[in-house]
């Protein structure tokens, strides 16, 4: 198996790609999971180097300017993510497949970058309703941060067909495991 491959996994906010990733890491010991870019800061619980590297918006600005990300992109007025070509370096170095969980522009972005070599996943939740109560329930977010997230998810649902396959998220188990199953088959061809 070539191991210079990478499984991206997009969708909007609270649809629960990072619950996904989370078991599909303990399921495949081959997987490096990236650590994006922010230049947000750290939410309570965070830790930089783990959830994200937290870059200050200089520090972000300049690494931009010295072409050092894959990809990034302004999510929210003054709030940038992105990809830094040093974390797919160090996983390959390390001999595993990435894991990218990104939004869903990075993800068509990251798509196009690796061709045939990434396999792009779009999780979908079951309907906008359940989408919003799983923001409420996280209870990290203040109501206009919900309320941007809402409408940013719109326009990031019409695009799940620009991915390789669709997972609906309305049971976890479920969705896991026909995750597992789709990219076992996506490794194996």
């Amino acid at each position: 198996m070539d191991n210079r491959k990478a499984i991206l996994f997009s969708a909007p906010s609270g649809s629960g790609k990072t619950t996904i990733i989370r078991e599909i890491l303990k399921r495949f010991d081959i997987f490096e999971f990236s650590i994006s870019a922010t230049s947000r800061a750290p939410r309570e619980g965070e830790q930089d180097g783990v959830d994200y590297y937290f870059l200050s918006p200089e520090t972000f600005a300049q690494r931009v300017e010295n072409q050092e990300f894959l990809e990034w992109e302004e999510v929210y007025a003054g709030v940038r993510y992105g990809t830094l070509k040093s974390e797919i370096t160090r996983i390959w170095d390390n001999g595993h497949v990435i894991i990218f969980d990104v939004d869903v522009n990075g993800g068509m972005n990251i798509k196009k970058y690796f061709g045939v070599n990434a396999l792009a996943l779009f999780v979908m939740p079951p309907s906008v309703e359940v989408l919003e109560q799983r923001l409420r329930n996280r209870g990290t977010e203040s109501e206009e941060a919900i309320t941007k997230r809402l409408a940013r998810s719109a326009a990031e649902l019409g695009m799940a067909d620009q991915f390789d396959v669709t997972i609906i998220n309305d049971d976890l188990e479920h969705a896991v495991d026909e995750t597992q199953r789709i990219i076992t088959n996506y490794l194996c061809n």
